[in-house]
């Protein structure tokens, strides 16, 4: 899996049943790869290439991404370790959990 595969199927693969109620926004920005917005909004979850207004930014590489993407590797780790940078509202990161 790439990074562009995994924000192409976000939107699909995303439980409804687990974001219903949740309205926060990301900016994935992947060292090297790009940046995506992903906007949540009552359970519905939509992707937008490019850095936009967001609740909180989270920077990583593209391996630490995929990885957490596919169960690999946790992201309370990954944090931990500096692998994955969060900018903003810990709150509405710590929602992401939700989404994968």
């Amino acid at each position: 899996m790439t990074v562009q595969e995994f924000f192409d199927q976000l939107p699909s693969r995303a439980d409804p049943a687990k974001t219903a109620g949740m309205n926060n926004s990301y900016v994935f920005d992947i060292d090297g790869v790009g940046a995506w917005t992903v906007s949540v909004k009552d359970g519905a979850v939509s992707v937008e290439e490019g850095a936009h207004d967001a609740d909180c930014t989270l920077s990583a590489s593209e391996e630490t991404l995929v990885k957490i993407a596919k169960g690999e590797a946790n992201p309370t780790t990954a944090y931990m370790t500096g692998k994955l940078k969060i900018k903003g509202d810990m709150g509405a990161a710590l929602k992401l959990q939700k989404l994968f």
